[in-house]
């Protein structure tokens, strides 16, 4: 009808099933290509896992904003002015915390998200002003 093809080396399988004892499932195949069964699926930048939490998603988040730490650092020694490295701040660091935000922020263990805020923090203590805290994203 509409020459739709689906592409088999792209499609993964996950199974969200709570109870105790999941039953025994055979494995999906689509034109005699079988599917994979995945743990976690990264889409549209969220990572999502068969249980439904978002460990493995603040995990990527806090990396990521970790590895951009450095850099808001390594400008701190060339003296840039506090605004500069603010707005450094705002465009590299703080959007990578706040992607999706609104998808995982409420549904966030406090250790999640005093791990984020605690690179929140950092920053601060580089850039020497405050920032705003998650919350007030």
């Amino acid at each position: 009808l509409n020459n739709l093809e689906l592409n088999t080396l792209k499609t993964v399988e996950m199974i969200i099933d709570f109870r105790r004892n999941p039953p025994a499932l055979t494995p999906l195949s689509i034109m005699d290509s079988t599917v994979a069964a995945v743990e976690t699926f990264k889409f549209l930048g969220s990572i999502i896992s068969r249980d439904l939490k978002w460990d493995t998603h603040i995990d990527s988040i806090a990396k990521k904003a970790q590895q951009r730490l450095y850099f808001l650092r390594q400008l701190r020694k060339f003296n840039l002015p506090q605004e500069l490295l603010k707005q450094f701040y705002t465009a590299v660091i703080e959007s990578v915390l706040c992607t999706s935000i609104t998808v995982w922020f409420g549904s966030a263990t406090k250790s999640d998200t005093r791990r984020l805020q605690r690179t929140v923090r950092t920053a601060e203590r580089i850039i020497g002003a405050p920032l705003p805290t998650l919350q007030e994203l």
